[in-house]
């Protein structure tokens, strides 16, 4: 299996990205990247790992889905408040997203501070999800251990016969978060592992610099 793995190779030759390419603002560019990712036919353009980290610095990582993006409010995503992330993030409020577009070469990095969405913010995205996934949210205790999976379909079940229409109400465990980012950093893959890396920091002003790193 060893031999396998190292000779699992690609070859980036799909695009190039320089800085003169490269929009002056960070969110204007993903925003552009985004648009191309949801056009190129993948499954959940949307889908980003987010990595946390204990207070004594123990990282874990998951997938989740991005499901706003706005230059007043960040990234923002949804999950349940006492998952491993819900208490990792408050006790350390920093994360990092890494979003990766196969078809397209291209993955986007971005670091930042992590607040929790207002609760307005939070009932809004909740009262517009599907009504199993409203009851599936209520239902699951999200990260603990449970005796079995039919446990948790029987509370599924109970759950559903109280609210056959799913109009349950969001359970304070649940809701938004915003990562606000402080850092971000574009990758276009390229021949011979020379790819383009092009990062934005954050300057005076609301302004952002633009760097090249080597690969």
């Amino acid at each position: 299996m060893n031999e396998e793995l190292e000779n699992l190779r690609q070859s980036y030759t799909k695009g190039a990205f320089s800085e003169t390419e490269s929009h002056e603002s960070p969110f204007e560019q993903f925003k552009m990247w985004f648009a191309e990712a949801a056009n190129s036919g993948l499954i959940e353009p949307n889908a980003m790992a987010l990595a946390t980290a204990t207070p004594d610095g123990k990282p874990s990582s998951r997938m989740v889905l991005l499901k706003g993006f706005s230059r007043e409010d960040g990234f923002v995503f949804y999950t349940n408040y006492l998952s491993r992330k819900g208490h990792e993030l408050a006790q350390n409020p920093q994360a990092s997203l890494l979003f990766w577009w196969p078809t397209l070469e291209r993955q986007v990095r971005v670091e930042g501070n992590i607040v929790v969405a207002p609760t307005a913010v939070s009932d809004a995205y909740f009262s517009n999800r599907p009504a199993g996934s409203r009851i599936g949210a209520a239902a699951s205790p999200q990260s603990q251990v449970i005796a079995s999976r039919e446990v948790l379909e029987e509370q599924y079940k109970a759950l559903e016969k109280e609210f056959p229409y799913g109009d349950i109400t969001r359970p304070e465990n649940w809701g938004g978060y915003m990562l606000q980012p402080t850092y971000f950093e574009f990758w276009q893959g390229r021949r011979s592992r020379l790819h383009d890396r092009i990062v934005y920091t954050p300057q005076a002003g609301n302004s952002w610099a633009r760097q090249r790193l080597a690969p």
